[in-house]
């Protein structure tokens, strides 16, 4: 039975069961010495017997008393803000089971109230992150309006023009990035997955910045077989080798090369971007897809913290997963893995 897991329970039984059995052994031997006065000796005993029971009782359920008595006082303290109170209970039974589902009841609202502490502080980081990152574009935008209220050559007005809108095109790709990740934060966006040519994936992502890397001298080389295939969402897919492979543009110098490689393996279909940049330092390699993780080794003024952070989450959205190795002088490899 239930009721005997609780050792307290069971000494009350032993002790109420050795009760009646001195209480025999002593009507017993009572009997056997002087048999005249046997209900003398039946009042007496069961007297004895009563008091004693009586007493075990009166002892457990003090005790009971006691435990329930810790257990509302730590109940109170919690209510009152102690989130480290504690009811104490080490033994077994049905009143301690209710003590534990009590303790792990706090414990859940703890870890409730923790990530609620840690969303209102990430909330008020990005809301800093956001300012910060528009405070730049929009004091140089209010810079370039007042000199082109001044500015009489045509020359200096167009020259104004291309500063205003490089600008106002960061403003946009952060305004643009920040609704896709809070999309894919919020799992709102339904994957539309289908069978994609990865050869067919790369090559579109090249296209996008095959004008900039010819500005810069730079080279996009590609490297796989024209028969690797992956099921995924080409559209998001894409926005995450994008963002990968402008980030290793971002970090090599002219004449620099950035390759992107993908191979298939019995259950993996992995896609590597590799350049021979200036790499990453130790110690940002584990900040590097953090939001708005801008290194104070990187020489790049321009990012906004967001590209990596979104290729992430994108990798993740497909099961993927992504990793980077760097050193510094030594360029950088972002692998990204899916699961076929």
């Amino acid at each position: 039975m239930k009721i005997f897991a609780d050792r307290k329970i069971k000494a009350l039984f032993a002790g109420i069961l050795s009760c009646v059995l001195s209480a025999m052994t002593a009507l017993a031997l009572l009997f056997s010495f002087d048999g005249g006065r046997a209900a003398l000796y039946v009042v007496a005993v069961f007297l004895c017997e009563g008091v004693g029971e009586l007493f075990l009782c009166v002892r457990y359920f003090e005790m009971q008393h006691s435990a329930m008595e810790d257990a509302v006082s730590q109940i109170e303290e919690y209510i009152s803000g102690n989130m480290d109170a504690y009811i104490e209970c080490n033994d077994e039974g049905e009143l301690c089971r209710l003590f534990h589902e009590i303790n792990s009841l706090a414990e859940i609202l703890n870890a409730h109230s923790e990530r609620e502490k840690n969303a209102k502080k990430f909330l008020q980081d990005t809301i800093s992150d956001i300012s910060h990152q528009l405070k730049t574009p929009l004091a140089a935008l209010n810079i370039y309006n007042g000199i082109l209220y001044e500015a009489e050559e045509l020359s200096d007005i167009r020259e104004i023009c291309q500063m205003s809108e490089q600008e106002l095109d960061r403003i946009e790709t952060l305004v643009q990035n920040l609704l896709k990740l809070a999309r894919l934060d919020a799992g709102t966006i339904v994957l539309e997955k289908s069978v994609v040519n990865v050869a067919e994936l790369a090559a579109g992502a090249k296209r996008q910045f095959l004008f900039r890397a010819r500005q810069e001298k730079k080279e996009i080389r590609l490297s796989g077989g024209d028969d690797v295939m992956l099921c995924c969402d080409r559209t998001w897919l894409q926005e995450a080798l994008g963002n990968l492979i402008k980030n290793a543009l971002d970090h090599t110098d002219e004449g620099g090369l950035v390759c992107v490689e993908w191979s298939a393996f019995a259950s993996v279909v992995r896609i590597a971007i590799r350049d021979d940049g200036c790499g990453i330092h130790q110690e940002d390699l584990y900040h590097i897809f953090k939001r708005f993780y801008r290194s104070r080794f990187s020489k790049d003024t321009q990012g906004l913290g967001l590209g990596l952070t979104l290729a992430k989450a994108i990798v993740e959205a497909h099961d993927g997963t992504i990793e980077v190795d760097s050193e510094l002088g030594r360029g950088a490899l972002f692998t990204m893995n899916f699961l076929v």
